[in-house]
Order: C-alpha cells, then sequence, then structure tokens
C-alpha cells in the first residue's frame, strides 16, 4: 500500500501524510452530509438516506485517516479508511440512478425510456452497482490484509481495478439512457412551450452528467494509481488522492445539495410507487376500466 517518501516514516505511512488536509475534508464532508441529512427531512424524500450514508461513509474514512495518523502503527486504523475511501463513493453513483428513475417516472409519458420502466433504472442499475461493490471490497480487502504477501496485494488491487472497470462500464450503459432522456425533454419543452417548467429537470440531469464526469474521473485515477502495481508512485502523493478523488467525490454530494432532487421533485405523488401499490393498482385495474384516470392520480404534473 503506502512506499517510503520523503517525509517520516512508520509502519503504516511511509510518508508524512498531512493531518491539516484530513481533518478539513471530515469538516467537509460532515457539513455537506448535515445538509443532506437535514434537505431530506425537509423534503420527506425517504430514499434520500442513500446520498446520506454516501457522505457518512465518506465522514467515517476521515475519522480513521485522521486517528491513523495520530497513531500510525495500528494497521487497522489504517485499514479501515483504506477501505472506506475505496468505496464510498458506490453509495454516490446509487443516488444518481434512483433520482434517473424518478426522473423518468415524472418527465415522460409513458414513464419509460427505450422500453426500459421508470421503476426497474433504480432497481437494475442498484443491481448492477452491487455487483461492482461486492467486487471492489474483495479486492480492498485483500490488498489490505494484514502481513498479506506481495502477490496477494497485487491480487486484491487487481480486483479492485477489475470493479472500478465494472462500475464505468455500467456509467457508460446508463449515461446512453440519460441523454435520450435528455433529448425527450428538450424536444417536450419545445413542442409545448413548456420550457420553464421543465428547465429543473433539464438542470437535475445536467447536474446527474456533471456528478457522472467527477465519478468517472476519480475511476480514471483510481485504475491508474496502481496500474503500475506496488512500483506506481502515485500513492507517495497524498495530493493526487485529494485532488483526483476526495475532491471530486466532496463536489458530487454538494451538487445535489445545489440541486437536490427533493426540491425540483417536490410532489410527494412524485415519487415511484412502491411494489405493493402497483400490484394493487394493477389488480384494480382488471376490474375497473377507468384506471387510467387513477394512474394519473399518481404522476406530477408537468
Amino acid at each position: 500500500m503506502a512506499q517510503q517518501g520523503d517525509g517520516e516514516s512508520t509502519d503504516m505511512w511511509q510518508f508524512s501524510p498531512s493531518l491539516g488536509a484530513s481533518i478539513l475534508f471530515l469538516v467537509l464532508f460532515f457539513l455537506t452530509t448535515a445538509v443532506h441529512l437535514g434537505q431530506a427531512i425537509y423534503y420527506k424524500q425517504k430514499y434520500c438516506w442513500v446520498i446520506i450514508m454516501s457522505g457518512i461513509w465518506q465522514v467515517l474514512t476521515y475519522i480513521f485517516r485522521t486517528i491513523s495518523i495520530q497513531q500510525p502503527d495500528s494497521f487497522n486504523y489504517y485499514a479501515a479508511w483504506f477501505v472506506l475511501i475505496l468505496v464510498a463513493p458506490l453509495w454516490t453513483n446509487a443516488f444518481v440512478y434512483m433520482v434517473f428513475g424518478r426522473m423518468v417516472w415524472n418527465y415522460t409519458d409513458d414513464r419509460r425510456v427505450w422500453r426500459v420502466k421508470a421503476q426497474h433504472f433504480g432497481f437494475v442499475f442498484v443491481l448492477l452497482d452491487i455487483v461492482s461493490f461486492v467486487i471492489q471490497v474483495y479486492g480492498a480487502a485483500r490488498a489490505t490484509a494484514k502481513d498479506a504477501p506481495t502477490d496477494k496485494v497485487l491480487q486484491g488491487l487487481h480486483i479492485y481495478m477489475a470493479g472500478v472497470g465494472i462500475q464505468q462500464l455500467f456509467i457508460l450503459i446508463f449515461c446512453l439512457f440519460a441523454l435520450r432522456l435528455l433529448l425527450r425533454v428538450r424536444k417536450e419543452s419545445n413542442e409545448k412551450a413548456k420550457l420553464t417548467k421543465l428547465s429543473p429537470a433539464m438542470l437535475l440531469l445536467y447536474t446527474q452528467f456533471i456528478i457522472l464526469a467527477l465519478i468517472s474521473l476519480r475511476i480514471i485515477f483510481r485504475i491508474c494509481e496502481y496500474a503500475q502495481g506496488l512500483d506506481s508512485t502515485i500513492p507517495l502523493h497524498e495530493a493526487y488522492q485529494y485532488a483526483l478523488d476526495s475532491l471530486p467525490m466532496l463536489l458530487a454530494l454538494v451538487a445535489f445539495n445545489a440541486v437536490h432532487p427533493g426540491r425540483i421533485m417536490s410532489d410527494s405523488k412524485s415519487d415511484l410507487p412502491s411494489f405493493r401499490m402497483q400490484e394493487n393498482r394493477t389488480q384494480i385495474g382488471s376490474a375497473d376500466a377507468a384506471q387510467p384516470i387513477v394512474l394519473n392520480s399518481f404522476r406530477k404534473d408537468t
């Protein structure tokens, strides 16, 4: 993991990490997470627990990093922050997928993109995100195993890199659907002269593209970091990690603070119905020909 640098050598930190920078990012992640918690309560959006969890994991990352800097002989604190910083962004990625599904539900007439239903976007892409999550956690845990030989550490890093590569593939596939929705919303804005009403949706879509770009930047950095194995010099300079990992993920959280889905899709009827609600509506529809009117009651006017 860490290698010999110019600073003071210790058991775990073989360079001198900045305590001040660690505390700064701890405070910044805490602040944006606290705002997300307040926004979730204010807008009454239960699904926002996912983005809150992303912030909490980042806060825990820097709590453990700060303690590890102060107690450099502790393997447990070092391993804890090392694993958390690698997998915490997956929560932000999952939240993007969940928000997109709700946008398809609210801003399309047929509630689907390329025949994929709005309810399925969150489920399918979050499931794929979980697959990537498991691979990355396994790889990171293997790479940080105590007293692991070099070949096992390298194997763990390669597994982790495969996991982030898979995550990036899913992001690229998702972007095709997001681009399709963007074009549809633009077309509907022009044809129905509802630019003022639909512009918040456009802003939220653009925000998601920016966040996915930040996540992709971070993925590319992580792949490059260990592409050369343990001989890489990138881990010796923590400025890279702050600039290309922590800062992009902080900006992603702040972006969702600034353009919060709960503010743009604030109507209580705009959320995706539960599976039980969908089943009940299907049963009612088979017995009542007036079901389309009931369906419309679940839809936010656009």
